[in-house]
């Protein structure tokens, strides 16, 4: 067995050392690429998702603006949407048929022409879209109906599955309240 001097030695692992790091920094990059690179391919990009969604609620508020019905073809059937507040229509409704019959015809139905929405602003992040807007409409009793609006949804494959709607719901309930619903 031979016993190196503690020069020797010291200087073995340090060229070993520094073999290592060397190996180790060099397979750094090319790792940290391949796993940037196989997120990119197992993920669409974000602005993607951010335009198409966009581009679906921007439509549809312009055909709603030219007096299309569009909750159909934009709200999943299974939507969750919850309106904030206080006040009878409040509340979280689990599909689209209970939250069209529950919170969207006891006004429409009191109205003599359709909400008109004007878009003040649409904010768009990943599969999130929050919509400001002022909504505009004539009561079947024939006084104005004004409201402003967020809307807050969650996207997915082209749908809204689930929605957070805040507005003035004094406003709401006072048409509900004050005039009759338009006979079918």
């Amino acid at each position: 067995m031979t016993i190196l001097p503690t020069h020797q030695r010291v200087a073995r692992v340090s060229r070993i050392a520094v073999i290592t790091i060397a190996l180790i920094s060099f397979t750094l990059p090319v790792t940290a690429y391949a796993i940037t690179t196989a997120t990119q391919v197992q993920s669409p990009d974000n602005a993607t998702i951010e335009q198409r969604n966009r581009a679906i609620i921007e439509a549809a508020f312009e055909k709603w603006r030219g007096g299309t019905y569009v909750f159909g073809d934009l709200l999943a059937p299974d939507v969750v949407w919850t309106i904030h507040g206080s006040g009878p229509v409040a509340g979280t409704y689990r599909n689209q048929k209970d939250f069209i019959e529950q919170a969207s015809l006891p006004l429409t139905s009191r109205l003599a022409t359709p909400v008109v929405p004007e878009v003040r602003d649409i904010f768009a992040d990943g599969d999130t879209i929050i919509i400001r807007f002022d909504g505009s409409a004539t009561t079947t009793s024939g006084a104005p109906y004004r409201n402003q609006f967020v809307w807050i949804f969650q996207m997915k494959d082209g749908l809204v599955v689930k929605a957070e709607a805040f507005l003035d719901l004094v406003a709401y309930q006072q048409v509900v309240d004050n005039n009759a619903p338009r006979s079918q």
